[in-house]
């Protein structure tokens, strides 16, 4: 059973509460007032839930197939339909430059979009999720005449994207790529040769044509990471002959079953270098970092699906009797299962942390909006450092809460929740992949605790802090704030305490950070996940009704049921990395 209501004016509360009057007053975003977001926010929603929805249980029984011989990977015919009528939407050129066939939109609005597009057919969303990333990528590092050859396709979906990292030996160790690059005799071009594993949409039926990006190494290249460089290699050449970068096979998987997971063979493949050489762990980090937000996302998605549909069985199915004599049923032999306060924690557990979770996606996105187009230098650069500190925070505490959410989600169902009647397994199996791919959690744990906190001399948590202090200050005179502001000041000193304790701790015990940086990514989450409620709170009580009773009554069960966890989580920080390595080998 697929039941989806496209959240919009949960996505309008939002909006207003983060500000977006800042974006549509920058002259570049002129013409996307509110009014007007919310009328394309409609129209996608409609889109998403007549055209998406109904195929997401279609790809994910069909899968995709792999051809050996010709080295074709097909995915139903209806999902290359699908694509056909979501490319003449425009809903993937929405929020590109203008200049390069895009509608100019703030980033913002892609991702408003891009939730509606992951919760109702997530194996769909990731070939235009990956396209999107490599355009930034171009935009970031491209020459100016790879912009005008590459983005103008890609924009306009008639040619689609991919990032080709990872290879047998080199996962999260990327230094350890073995693929290589030998310049060509006419002084432009490259010959790659080797093998790249895990290639999202890496070959497909959607276009004719793909850009691959490729991290491989020159003959010159210095050990490590420091000699990689990044080349685009399209499969389809200028001249109209095939490129020889081949499909060596496909994966076989828990989720996601109609986005395919490829093998590819560079065979002396002709690629471009994109950059400097040896610098393409800066083109990586752009397309990887956009990415990374967009997995985030993904929590918040399919969090949004699944409660939606655990809500509608859990309002229809009836069992036992409430504890409450007062609210037994007596016209019925059963009572509905909201009145069994533990059904209701696990709702609102998903409730609470999923509409924080989607204020501080849609936070950060006002903030990757202003660093593209604000004409203030340092308020650019104010939004980029916030950025960079939150990125790994969303992929790694996003991805994570959001499959204990759908897991609760299937809880609520009982036993219907996990047949493939209610769909919300397939969910569960969908969400599992975002807390490895891109960058695996504990990957982003230690590049918020090793590179994000100590970048720029403590730079970019400084500044994250302040604004905090100043929305505190701010609101200190407003007494029916109180209640709300409390929690995120106590949050965020115990998370100061704790941080101090870990730097300190981390001096004489160089493995403590390891131990330690998941727990801390969590505690980190926890403590921004309150301030995003406060934000909420603020618009809330400003506007009044019902709907914002609601949202007061939500954080105050945010704040009492779900932030504690920081407690527990500092304990175990705490106790460092205890006895964990006094393990050997045989006792584990």
């Amino acid at each position: 059973m697929k039941i989806y209501n496209p959240p919009i004016k949960e996505f309008k509360f939002i909006l207003e509460a983060i500000g977006y009057d800042e974006l549509s007053s920058i002259e570049k975003y002129a013409g996307y007032d509110l009014q007007t977001v919310i009328e394309l926010l409609n129209e996608a929603g409609k889109f998403c839930v007549n055209e998406l929805l109904p195929l997401n249980s279609v790809g994910d029984e069909k899968g995709v197939t792999f051809d050996p011989e010709t080295h074709e990977v097909k995915l139903p015919e209806e999902f290359v339909a699908l694509f056909q009528k979501y490319v003449e939407n425009g809903f993937g050129g929405l929020s590109q430059p203008e200049e390069f066939g895009g509608g100019g939109a703030p980033h913002l609005l892609g991702l408003l979009i891009g939730e509606m597009v992951l919760a109702t057919n997530k194996s769909f969303s990731m070939g235009p999720g990956l396209t999107k990333d490599l355009i930034l990528a171009i935009r970031m590092n491209g020459s100016d005449e790879q912009k005008e050859t590459y983005l103008p396709s890609l924009i306009s979906g008639e040619v689609s994207g991919t990032m080709c990292l990872t290879e047998p030996q080199a996962g999260t160790d990327l230094g350890l790529v073995s693929t290589k690059a030998v310049p060509n005799e006419d002084g432009k071009t490259y010959s790659l040769t080797g093998t790249k594993i895990w290639i999202t949409f890496g070959e497909h039926n959607f276009t004719d044509n793909i850009l691959h990006l490729v991290l491989a190494k020159l003959p010159d290249a210095p050990p490590g990471i420091k000699g990689i460089s990044a080349f685009i290699v399209p499969k389809v050449l200028e001249n109209g002959e095939r490129n020889k970068i081949f499909c060596g096979g496909i994966e076989h998987k828990l989720g996601i079953n109609a986005s395919p997971t490829c093998v590819m063979n560079l065979e002396g493949a002709e690629g471009y270098l994109m950059g400097e050489p040896h610098k393409g762990m800066k083109t990586m980090f752009v397309m990887m970092n956009s990415a990374r937000l967009g997995v985030g996302q993904e929590g918040v998605a399919l969090t949004e699906i699944a409660y939606q549909t655990a809500l509608a069985f859990a309002k229809d199915r009836k069992q036992s009797r409430s504890l409450n004599p007062d609210k037994v049923d007596k016209s019925s032999s059963a009572d509905n299962i909201l009145v069994h306060p533990d059904v209701r924690r696990m709702l609102l557990n998903i409730k609470s942390t999923n509409e924080a979770m989607r204020c501080l996606v849609f936070y950060t996105g006002k903030l990757i909006s202003i660093s593209h187009s604000h004409p203030d230098e340092s308020r650019r650069e104010d939004a980029e450092d916030i950025i960079s500190l939150l990125t790994p925070v969303i992929k790694s505490y996003l991805t994570e809460r959001g499959f204990l959410n759908i897991s609760d989600a299937m809880q609520v169902c009982g036993g219907a929740g996990y047949t493939t009647e209610w769909n919300i397994e397939q969910y569960l199996r969908d969400e599992r992949i975002a807390m490895i791919y891109e960058g695996t959690n504990h990957i982003q744990a230690l590049d918020l605790v090793g590179r994000k906190l100590p970048m720029h001399g403590g730079r970019l948590v400084q500044k994250f802090q302040k604004e905090i202090e100043t929305f505190l200050q701010e609101n200190a005179g407003n007494p029916d704030m109180g209640e709300f502001l409390s929690p995120i000041k106590e949050s965020f000193e115990k998370l100061q305490d704790v941080t101090m304790w870990m730097m300190k701790s981390s001096m004489s015990d160089s493995e403590v950070i390891g131990a330690v940086s998941s727990n801390y990514l969590n505690a980190f989450a926890l403590a921004t996940l309150s301030y995003m409620w406060g934000i909420q709170v603020k618009h809330a009580l400003g506007q009044g009704g019902e709907e914002a009773k609601t949202k007061l009554k939500t954080a105050r069960y945010f704040n009492s049921n779900v932030l504690p966890e920081i407690d527990s989580i500092i304990s175990i920080i705490k106790k460092g990395k205890s006895n964990m390595m006094d393990f050997g080998t045989e006792e584990l």
